[in-house]
């Protein structure tokens, strides 16, 4: 018998408030997060939970993720880093370390397979984790404590449901929330992307990746990526719109210089409804795409040039640039 389990994370703001959850049914759940930290951080310990909880089962598991970075974490980079002693291929520091080394850990001598799963489409699974990681993530953004969910039956104490919610990374979160996104708003980009990482020999077979059915090529992605920044259904959440926006976005236009802060401020406030039309798309490099489009209303029209950037398997809008047509 295989258990199959989903798990995922939010987080409002990214950083901000921040949730995980795994699925297995309505009796095998659980959930928890921080008052502060990322979207990757709950994907992580949804993951890491999921294994603790499950560490006495004689069954193999397999894990559906619509989180590539974490696939990709533990199934190709993960020995590189250790041998590098958790540093990257530029020598910086591994995100989210004292999550990985816990995940290292739990994964020895287990069979465990990975399979991504595209988010936000309707799989039974990876909606259910989803939701209770958004509600994980909301409770804290609202001072509550999350639900945590009845956990595995036969769960270790460590792990388990409600036990160390708020343990393992959160040091790392408060880390990582703690410098100003801004401080650094005019300076170049210092980026660790993820295809830079090792390509390193697959870990041990125990640990297998399943082929990735269905994903959108990065160009796909990236257009569908801009076309949600002016749907209503994020222009009007400043928590969906900052999730798109890398932490240095900046925006220039004939009426100046628009920083990510005033721009996050001013959702919700919003002009008429727009169309995009997609008029050049143009690969920079492996984790860079540049998209030429118009976007217009009822009454105005205007180019954009916007560059997206890929970062720990995440794309974000990097840089726009409106000019407004006569």
């Amino acid at each position: 018998m295989t258990i199959i389990a989903a798990a995922d994370g939010s987080a409002l703001g990214n950083p901000g408030p921040a949730g995980w959850a795994w699925y297995i049914d309505d009796d095998h759940w659980a959930a928890g997060g921080w008052p502060h930290g990322t979207n990757n951080m709950g994907e992580l310990k949804a993951v890491l939970d999921l294994l603790q909880q499950t560490a006495g089962s004689p069954e193999e598991l397999r894990v559906l993720c619509d989180s590539q970075y974490v696939i990709n974490s533990l199934t190709k980079w993960l020995p590189g880093w250790k041998r590098k002693g958790w540093k990257k291929s530029d020598g910086k520091p591994v995100l989210n370390v004292e999550l990985l080394k816990e995940l290292d850990a739990a994964l020895a001598g287990r069979t465990v397979r990975f399979e991504w799963v595209k988010g936000h489409a309707g799989h039974d699974l990876n909606e259910a984790a989803d939701v209770r990681a958004r509600a994980a993530a909301t409770a804290y953004q609202q001072g509550k404590r999350p639900e945590t969910g009845p956990g595995f039956a036969g769960a270790q104490g460590v792990g388990a449901a409600g036990v160390g919610a708020e343990g393992a990374g959160a040091e790392d979160a408060g880390a990582q929330g703690a410098a100003d996104p801004y401080a650094d708003l005019f300076e170049p980009d210092d980026i660790a992307l993820a295809a830079d990482e090792p390509r390193d020999p697959q870990p041990e077979p125990e640990i297998e990746m399943l082929p990735i059915e269905g994903e959108l090529a990065d160009e796909e992605l990236v257009i569908s990526l801009e076309r949600s920044l002016i749907a209503d259904v994020v222009r009007n959440d400043p928590a969906a719109t900052a999730a798109l926006l890398h932490p240095r976005w900046l925006q220039f236009s004939g009426t100046g210089v628009l920083p990510r802060s005033k721009a996050l401020a001013e959702v919700g406030a919003l002009p008429r409804p727009a169309d995009l039309d997609v008029l050049r798309v143009e690969r920079l490099s492996p984790d860079q795409v540049l998209l030429l489009c118009r976007v217009s209303d009822s009454e105005t029209s205007a180019l954009h040039s916007a560059l997206w950037v890929r970062e720990e398997a995440n794309w974000q809008q990097r840089f726009r640039q409106i000019s407004t047509e006569a």
